[in-house]
């Protein structure tokens, strides 16, 4: 493993081969090659758990694969999904520590400037290292290419703000704004996009598609991929038990992988074909020899022995031929599963009338959701979503106006983040949560459905710990746990955060179906084109639009009239 911390500009390199990682007596990688340059643009998927994460810890260098090779040359940058809670740092403290190397770069290059003016021996060749370093680095420029960064993704500028006195989402973008600012040779980018903005989104994209080293991308966002990813690499299983690298970008990656399904599973039909016809002429040729099998009319008996031992070695030696070039078939997709949620026929489920809450919603909201209802909720960060979907579903009283809900009616929210005990298990998680809805009669006992029957987590994933479940499966049991009340309204907030894309393209088809109403709060603009003829609520503007045509940018078109909340 070769690390150069200097800065390499045009010569970068971060590579690695045949990785493979295991954690807890699971494999996690196995055989991943992968190579970045100056300018490449790389993205990182798969499902769920697959190790997405885990090749970026490696690269990065905060993880020691069990086999396989790394090497670096330049600098690198690694933006990881967690983020600590409590950090006493403030925002400048976060620049300073990442702009140490240009800020220590233009010290070097005061200092060789007083030595060339004092004419010390060997002033001039430290001079011209110095200015080399300062313009690799371009390190004049540092401080505002920070300040644009925080700018364009809306995060806090303030110097002396500390970070634990920031939100979550804040404390994120002040970090990737900090990242793309410094300049290193190589971004690593774990889900980017999951506490940002429309403006934000736009803002990351186009930093990421103009900056001058290699990016490695792990995203659910469709969209981004499509608008970045030049190369794809796949981590779900293949044939051959390898990942998979994809040219062509997101849309490249998706008709390649149908054809590497495709193929599977009618290479693996033909070998189950030639090992059916095998065993059928093993089977004839072990019932000729038993039945006492006769050569034609004239052939000897030790031939006759000879000749049905032959056929039988024969069919042998095909099976081990077969059995030495077997594919495995391919895993069964594991299918996400809707439950049953029902609907309330012309019940009103909730009423907002004149809606504030002081500091995070002061212009008076009116809603109205009856049972079946659709509503996309959008707007800037700040601007009140989670507000309002915490006080639909009841756990936020509003400071004026009022909030009404029919009675009895199942009202379920996923939040974006959830605090759990690290050291229960998932399944225990699942459960407690069930018995907990049947105890306060939210549900009946044969309401009850079991967390394997959601196709949401493995058997094997459930029986884990939650410390030991990827951010995605930690976000799959947050959605079972949503799903097992069965809710007459649904109330998702940023629902594909951490989700695998097939997870999300599934969940998608099933909230088009289901026939509970359903309010999503979402900046994934993929997920926006797919639910465009949805109303929607902008906030701050609190607006209601009519079902319209959204652009490929998201937006809503001109002729979206106006569809007046219901009161």
């Amino acid at each position: 493993m070769t690390i150069w911390i200097q800065p390499a500009g045009e010569r970068a390199q971060l590579t690695c081969s045949g990785v493979r990682v295991e954690r807890g007596g699971q494999l996690v990688l196995d055989g991943v090659d992968m190579k970045l340059s100056a300018r490449s643009r790389c993205g990182i998927v798969g499902e769920n758990g697959r190790g997405k994460s885990t090749l970026l810890h490696v690269l990065a260098g905060m993880l020691t694969p069990e086999a396989g090779t790394v090497h670096r040359v330049g600098t690198l940058a690694l933006a990881t999904q967690e983020m600590p809670d409590h950090d006493e740092r403030t925002i400048g403290d976060v620049i300073d520590e990442q702009l140490a190397a240009a800020r220590a770069a233009l010290t070097r290059l005061d200092a060789a400037a007083a030595a060339l003016t004092d004419q010390r021996p060997g002033a001039d060749e430290e001079y011209s290292a110095a200015l080399d370093l300062v313009q690799l680095l371009d390190a004049w420029d540092a401080d505002r290419r920070v300040d644009m960064a925080l700018e364009g993704l809306g995060a806090i500028s303030d110097r002396e703000r500390r970070l634990a006195t920031l939100s979550v989402g804040q404390r994120y973008r002040v970090r990737l704004a900090v990242l793309l600012g410094a300049g290193d040779d190589f971004l690593l980018l774990d889900e980017p996009t999951n506490h940002l903005d429309r403006a934000a989104l736009a803002f990351l994209t186009a930093q990421l598609r103009g900056f001058a080293g290699g990016v490695a991308l792990v995203s659910h966002d469709r969209a981004l991929l499509a608008d970045v990813a030049e190369t794809i690499i796949d981590l779900d299983p293949t044939r051959d038990g390898r990942p998979r690298v994809y040219g062509g970008g997101y849309a490249g990656y998706r008709q390649g992988r149908i054809a590497e399904r495709e193929h599977w599973e009618q290479e693996y039909r033909q070998q189950r074909t030639e090992a059916e016809r095998l065993a059928e002429d093993l089977s004839v040729a072990q019932d000729r020899l038993v039945s006492g099998w006769r050569p034609d009319k004239g052939t000897g008996k030790h031939q006759r022995a000879t000749r049905a031992g032959a056929l039988t070695r024969a069919v042998h030696r095909r099976q081990d031929a077969l059995d030495r070039h077997s594919v495995p078939g391919p895993p069964p997709p594991r299918r996400f599963a809707m439950p049953a949620m029902p609907a309330r026929p012309g019940v009103t489920l909730v009423r907002v009338e004149e809606m504030t809450v002081a500091q995070r919603l002061s212009e008076p909201v009116d809603l109205v959701i009856d049972s079946g209802d659709r509503l996309v909720i959008t707007g800037s960060n700040g601007a009140g979503k989670s507000t309002l979907l915490e006080v639909l579903t009841g756990t936020l009283e509003p400071t004026g106006g009022g909030v009404h809900r029919a009675r009895r009616a199942r009202i379920q929210l996923l939040r974006q983040e959830s605090a759990r005990q690290p050291q229960r298990r998932a399944r225990e998680v699942f459960a407690a949560h069930t018995a907990r809805l049947v105890s306060e009669g939210v549900l009946a006992e044969n309401e009850v459905i079991g967390l394997g029957e959601l196709g949401l987590l493995a058997a094997e994933d459930a029986n884990k710990r939650l410390g030991e479940l990827s951010m995605g499966q930690q976000r799959r049991l947050d959605l079972a746990c949503a799903l097992a009340a069965r809710p007459h309204l649904l109330l998702l907030d940023e629902p594909t955060n951490h989700l695998s894309i097939s997870l999300v393209d599934e969940l998608t088809e099933a909230l088009q179906a289901t026939a509970a109403a359903v309010v999503v709060a979402t900046h994934d603009r993929q997920l926006q084109r797919d639910i465009r003829q949805w109303p929607r609520l902008h906030l701050p503007n609190r607006t209601l639009e009519s079902v319209g045509a959204v652009s490929d940018s998201g937006s809503i078109a001109p002729e979206a009239a106006g569809w007046e909340a219901r009161r």
